[in-house]
C-alpha cells in the first residue's frame, strides 16, 4: 500500500507556474459593500448548485441529501452536455449580475471556482470518449456502483430501504449506458488495455456471486443490505415482517441485477482478444497526445508541460535520495540502500492472514487516534467527527492495491474512512504511519472532515475536488506528522521520505508513459527499481496511472506549490510568521485550483506585514 520532508535548508524550492486565465486580485470593495455581494453571490451559486443536484442525485447522497436518493446518475451523452450547457448559462448569469471587484477575496475566490469548473467540464466533455465508464482501474462504473450503495447510502430508515432497492433496479441501465458508451469509443480507436477488461470481468463476476445469485456466501450486495435492515430492526425502527418484506424486495432488485452485469461480462469477453497491450498510454491512442495536455490540466491546475513534469520528477527523485543517505547514516548504514537491505532482511514480506489482517487494522486506527491527539500543537481548526480504517470491499482488493479515504458525510453519520487492501503481502511496518498521516489524520480525512462543515460558503465548496490540491495537502500533510513529532523513530521517518520518493517517481512514469511511450513493463520495472515498491503493488501502481492519465502527478505537483507558498510566507513575514495560521489558510477554504490557492496565500501575507 503506497500512496517530505521539507526543511528550507535541506530541500529546493521548486516554483511552478502560476495557471494562465486568472485574473490578478484586485483591491477589495469596501468590507459592509463586499460582505453584502458576497452574501448575494453565496445565495445565487446555493440555487445554482441545487439545480446541479437535481441532475446528480449521487452526489446528494454523498452531501447527506435525502431528495432523489431512489437513483442514479445518468451518465449518457445527453444528460454530460445538459451538465455543461446548465454550467454554461449558470455561469453566464453569474457574470451577468456580478462584478467581480465588488467581492470580498474570498468571494472572488468562489466566483472564480465556479467559473473555473466551467472550463474543467468543458475539456471533460470534449474527452470524454478517452475515458469510458469502464476504462478506469480505480473508477469503472462496474464496482463504483455497488461501492457507492455499501459506502456511501446510508439507511437510517425504512424509507432510505426502499431508495437502496429502487436504487438497486436502477444499475441495469446504467451499466446498459456504460457498454454503449465503451462501444462508441471503442469505435472512435479509445480501447480499454486487456488487464482492465480482464479486471473488469472478474469483479463483475464477484459481484454477482454467492447468496442470492447462487448458493454459498453472502454476495457483497446482499451481505450490505442484510447488514443495514438487521441495523434498523436491532434499533426498533423495523418490525420483523416489515424487515423480512424489505429484504424480500431486495432479494428481487439482485436477482434482476445479475443479466445486467452477464452483459457486462459478455460484452467485454467480446473485446478481450483484440484488447491492446504492452504500449497502451495516452500517446498511442487517437488524439492522445491533446488528451493528455488536457489530462494534466485538469489534475494539476497549473500550465505544466509534460517534459517540465517529467524533468521534476527526475530532480526530486536525486534530492529526496540524498536525505535518505543522510538519514540512513544516522541509523548506521552508509547509505539509503544498505539502510533499504536491512530493512528487507529484518521484515521480509509474508502472505496476509486473518491475525495479521486484524493487527494492521488495530494499529493503523491507533495511529489514527494519536495524530488525532498530536494536532491542537499544531491547529486551530480541528477535525470533529470519527475517523476509521477499514479494509477495501472484497470486489474491489487487490494485492498490492493503493490505499485511498473518503471523508465524513456532512452530518457526521458517515465517519470518515481509510481503505487498506490486504491481499498479496505485507510490507515493512515502518509504512503505517505515513500512510495514515497521508489518508487520515492531519490528511484526507481531516481535510474532508473540515470541508463538508464548512459554514458561510457555497454549498458547491463542499463537494467538489481538486487532485493536486487533496493530494498535496495529503502530501504536505505528511511533512506535518514530522514536525508534529508523529513518527515514533528512524525507521518511520525513513520510510516516510520513501514515500516522497515514490511520489516523485510517480512524475517520471506517468509521463513517461502518456508522453514518451513507455510501454506497461518498462514502468513496471521503473517503479520496482527506482520507485522501491513490490511487484504486485508496482503492476498495480502502473495500471491506474496508465488508465487515469496525469492523475498521479497531482500529488507531487501540489506538495511543491503548497511547499513555496510556506517559504514564500515565512520568507516575507520573518518573525511574524504562524505555521499555525498558515496550516488553517490552506485546509480552511477547501479544495481549490492551485493558482486560487496562491492568490489567497499572497492576501495572507499582505494582510500580516
Amino acid at each position: 500500500m503506497r500512496h517530505s520532508r521539507w526543511l528550507v535548508f535541506a530541500a529546493a524550492v521548486v516554483v511552478v507556474p502560476q495557471a494562465a486565465g486568472l485574473a490578478a486580485q484586485p483591491t477589495p470593495a469596501a468590507s459592509t459593500a463586499s460582505n453584502a455581494e458576497d452574501s448575494r453571490l453565496t445565495a445565487f451559486l446555493d440555487a445554482e448548485f441545487a439545480q446541479d443536484l437535481k441532475l446528480g442525485p449521487q452526489l446528494a447522497t454523498r452531501l447527506g441529501i435525502k431528495e432523489g436518493e431512489d437513483k442514479l446518475d445518468d451518465i449518457s451523452d445527453a444528460a454530460q452536455l445538459q451538465r455543461l450547457e446548465a454550467r454554461r448559462a449558470s455561469v453566464a448569469r453569474m457574470r451577468a449580475q456580478f462584478d467581480r471587484n465588488k467581492l470580498s477575496p474570498r468571494g472572488q475566490t468562489n466566483y472564480d471556482i465556479w467559473e473555473t469548473e466551467l472550463q474543467r467540464m468543458e475539456l471533460q466533455y470534449k474527452y470524454r470518449r478517452c475515458q469510458p465508464p469502464f476504462y478506469s482501474f480505480l473508477y469503472s462504473v462496474h464496482s463504483q456502483l455497488p461501492d457507492f450503495m455499501i459506502n456511501t447510502h446510508t439507511v437510517q430508515d425504512a424509507a432510505d430501504m426502499r431508495a437502496y432497492n429502487a436504487r438497486l433496479r436502477a444499475i441495469p441501465a446504467v451499466l446498459d449506458t456504460a457498454i454503449a458508451q465503451t462501444r462508441l469509443s471503442d469505435a472512435a480507436g479509445i480501447r480499454a488495455p486487456r488487464f482492465e477488461v480482464e479486471r473488469v470481468i472478474d469483479g463483475s463476476k464477484v459481484i454477482i456471486s454467492g447468496e442470492p445469485f447462487e448458493p454459498g456466501k453472502d454476495s457483497p450486495l446482499w451481505a450490505d443490505a442484510k447488514t443495514k435492515v438487521g441495523r434498523l430492526q436491532s434499533a426498533g425502527k423495523l418490525s420483523a415482517p416489515e424487515a423480512a418484506a424489505l429484504l424480500a424486495d431486495t432479494k428481487a432488485a439482485l436477482l434482476a441485477l445479475k443479466p445486467a452485469y452477464g452483459r457486462v461480462i459478455a460484452s467485454e469477453q467480446a473485446e478481450l482478444a483484440s484488447a491492446p497491450s504492452g504500449r497502451v498510454g495516452a500517446i498511442s491512442l487517437p488524439g492522445g497526445a491533446e488528451w493528455y495536455a488536457a489530462a494534466l490540466k485538469l489534475n494539476t491546475t497549473l500550465d505544466l508541460t509534460a517534459a517540465q513534469i517529467h524533468q521534476i520528477g527526475l530532480d526530486e527523485v536525486k534530492r529526496i535520495e540524498a536525505e535518505q543517505d543522510a538519514l540512513a547514516r544516522r541509523a548506521g548504514f552508509k547509505d539509503h540502500n544498505a539502510y533499504y537491505a536491512d530493512r528487507a532482511r529484518r521484515f521480509p514480506p509474508q502472505p496476509w492472514t486473518d491475525a495479521l489482517r486484524a493487527e494492521y487494522l488495530r494499529k493503523a486506527n491507533e495511529t489514527v487516534a494519536h495524530n488525532r491527539a498530536l494536532l491542537p500543537a499544531r491547529f486551530y481548526n480541528l477535525p470533529e467527527y470519527r475517523a476509521e480504517v477499514v479494509r477495501e470491499p472484497s470486489f474491489s482488493e487487490v494485492a498490492g492495491g493503493a490505499a485511498h479515504a473518503s471523508g465524513p458525510s456532512p452530518d457526521g453519520t458517515r465517519p470518515g474512512r481509510v481503505y487498506v487492501h490486504l491481499l498479496g503481502k505485507t510490507e515493512d511496518p515502518a509504512l503505517l504511519t505515513d500512510l495514515m498521516c497521508h489518508e487520515g489524520i492531519p490528511g484526507h480525512v481531516m481535510a474532508g472532515d473540515i470541508q463538508v462543515r464548512q459554514t458561510n460558503t457555497p454549498k458547491f465548496r463542499r463537494a467538489g475536488g481538486y487532485v493536486a490540491f487533496n493530494e498535496g495537502w495529503a502530501l504536505y500533510a505528511e511533512q506535518l506528522c514530522k514536525e508534529m513529532g508523529a513518527y515514533p523513530d528512524i525507521a518511520s521517518d525513513f520510510m516516510h521520505l520513501d514515500q516522497e520518493h515514490f511520489r516523485a517517481a510517480r512524475l517520471v512514469v506517468d509521463t513517461g508513459i502518456h508522453a514518451l511511450g513507455w510501454t506497461e513493463q518498462q514502468a513496471v520495472d521503473y517503479m520496482i527499481n527506482t520507485g522501491r515498491v513490490s511487484p504486485d503493488e508496482a503492476r498495480s501502481e502502473v495500471r491506474r496511472y496508465i488508465t487515469l492519465p496525469g492523475q498521479a502527478t497531482g500529488y507531487k505537483i501540489g506538495m511543491l506549490k503548497i511547499m513555496e507558498l510556506r517559504h514564500r510566507a515565512e520568507s516575507a513575514l520573518g518573525a511574524k510568521f504562524d505555521v499555525k495560521a498558515f496550516d488553517d489558510l490552506i485546509i480552511s477554504d477547501g479544495s481549490q485550483p492551485l493558482p486560487v490557492l496562491e492568490r489567497r496565500v499572497e492576501d495572507w501575507i499582505a494582510s500580516r506585514k
